[in-house]
């Protein structure tokens, strides 16, 4: 496929044609092999919500003057979120390209209130559990704020009292997640936001996954749900913003989240201003200038379409999906799900080490599965939508075909991704592995890039050399060998 400018334009079927051939490339989400990236709702929903984007395409939110119509949208689409997360009178937002950005928008509000309000900070710093999403860290190094990261406790919940005995004069903000994106499991958000308001400090709840979700399922029976859903939205006093991403549960079209703030008094502090610059007066509320119209116009036609009644049937049917998983793989005697997740985020891992999760992933994926992958601990990782109920059946038996081929060959911990995964997660040296990544990315945007090659194999494939070679070089064979020898001579010393 070329990757230059024709000198004419090709006709219309010939570029949808290519665009298809492209797409063939891609995970088969469809046929939901893919836990997380996408959230599909319906065929019916999907085209209501393409059909609204498109009347709105060439529009721009950038003016508010010339498109009344976005800035009445995105007004409706923040108040119906505060309703939904019981903001008050008061509570005000905007929104945002997405999770990464509403996390970005709320870092530099809490910086910029820190600069207006206490001026002798220099070096701001915020704390936050470790299983916070890695959006924290880009605002850091983004907005030079030192993101303090704290330990868990032993549920994967984050520690209160650590998070307490982190805080100092150059602490702006404190941050919690309902639910994390690794573990699924809620923070103690009452106890982070007393927290705040005993120190004065404004507190953060990283709803992108639950914000569209756990409002409805707060709305079922008490066997509908996996578990009671502590408050964790501005009902509890001390909470000051929420990010809650409407293209994940509230199935809008990608990019659409919402920031929001309890009080103007925040909110402000993520404005930019210039009022001097030559080409007039310009103003704008998030990261971006110019926003999209189609996807605020795709947000707010999500919400309208499906109701609070669609959204509850929705948390209804999730439930069972992933009631469904959580149990099936508990009943995995060799596996167990971490933590106690009440809803659609799962990570789960061997009860015992010598079972290499990794290796498990890439038995699943040499089946056809998409399988993303955690560390600390060894484990791996599902976003569920109530489509992947169909397919449950398969995924929990191919699962098992997984666990007993890896326990039947224990050195496959050594062939495939799951050496490299492994030596990634347990290497000492992180910013060797981070400039290895790096290598990654850089690989991926260079002049001669070919993505499709990309991977974190320790193997060459077929038809040439591994990707890698230039970023993450193959694991040398004595490495391996060393590797497999430590892992034998452990096996053997549990045997006696």
């Amino acid at each position: 496929m070329a990757s230059k400018l024709p000198e004419q334009g090709l006709p219309k079927e010939e570029v949808l044609e290519q665009l298809r051939a492209l797409s063939g490339q891609d995970v088969h989400w469809r046929e939901h092999r893919a836990f997380g990236l996408v959230y599909h709702h319906s065929d019916a929903h999907t085209e209501l919500v393409q059909e609204a984007h498109n009347l709105f395409l060439s529009t721009n939110g950038l003016n508010p003057m010339a498109f009344k119509s976005l800035h009445r949208m995105e007004h409706d689409v923040v108040r119906i979120a505060a309703a939904l997360l019981h903001g008050t009178d008061a509570t005000v937002g905007t929104m945002s390209s997405g999770g990464s950005e509403s996390i970005l928008l709320a870092m530099l509000a809490y910086r910029q209130h820190a600069r207006s309000h206490r001026k002798r900070i220099r070096h701001p710093e915020v704390v936050l559990p470790e299983s916070a999403h890695a959006a924290f860290y880009k605002a850091g190094e983004y907005f030079d704020i030192k993101m303090v990261s704290v330990p868990l406790q032993q549920d994967y919940r984050a520690d209160v009292d650590a998070m307490a005995a982190r805080i100092n004069r150059n602490t702006i903000a404190l941050v919690g997640s309902a639910p994390c994106y690794p573990y699924g499991v809620m923070d103690p958000i009452t106890e982070i936001a007393a927290l705040g308001l005993k120190h004065g400090l404004p507190v953060h709840v990283d709803a992108c996954l639950g914000g569209f979700l756990l409002p409805f399922v707060e709305r079922l029976t008490p066997e509908e749900r996996i578990a009671e859903i502590p408050p964790f939205d501005f009902r509890v006093p001390g909470v000051t913003s929420i990010s809650a991403d409407l293209h994940k549960y509230g199935y809008a079209a990608k990019g659409a989240s919402v920031i929001l703030y309890s009080d103007m008094a925040y909110l402000r502090h993520q404005f930019s201003l210039s009022t001097d610059w030559c080409g007039g007066i310009y103003a704008s509320p998030t990261l971006a200038g110019t926003r999209p119209g189609g996807a605020i116009a795709a947000a707010w036609a999500a919400l309208h379409s499906m109701g609070e009644a669609g959204y509850v049937a929705n948390a209804r049917a999730a439930m069972e999906t992933a009631k469904a998983y959580i149990n099936g793989i508990n009943a995995i005697t060799e596996l167990e799900v971490l933590g106690r997740p009440p809803v659609t985020v799962v990570a789960y891992g061997g009860r015992e080490p010598e079972l290499g999760a990794y290796a498990v992933g890439d038995q699943l994926e040499a089946r056809g599965w998409h399988v993303d992958r955690l560390q600390r601990p060894e484990s791996l990782h599902m976003i569920l939508n109530p489509g992947h109920l169909q397919v449950a059946d398969i995924y929990l038996a191919e699962l098992r075909e997984a666990v007993d081929y890896v326990k039947a060959h224990p050195d496959s911990a050594f062939e495939g991704s799951a050496p490299m995964y492994g030596l990634i997660a347990k290497a000492p040296l992180r910013r060797l592995v981070k400039k290895q990544v790096l290598g990654i990315i850089e690989q991926m945007h260079c002049a001669s890039d070919e993505t499709g090659n990309i991977s974190l194999s320790a193997e060459s494939g077929e038809g040439g050399e591994s990707a890698e070679a230039s970023a993450i070089a193959p694991l040398p064979p004595l490495v391996l060998k060393a590797m497999r020898a430590k892992a034998r001579l452990n096996r053997l010393f549990r045997r006696a």
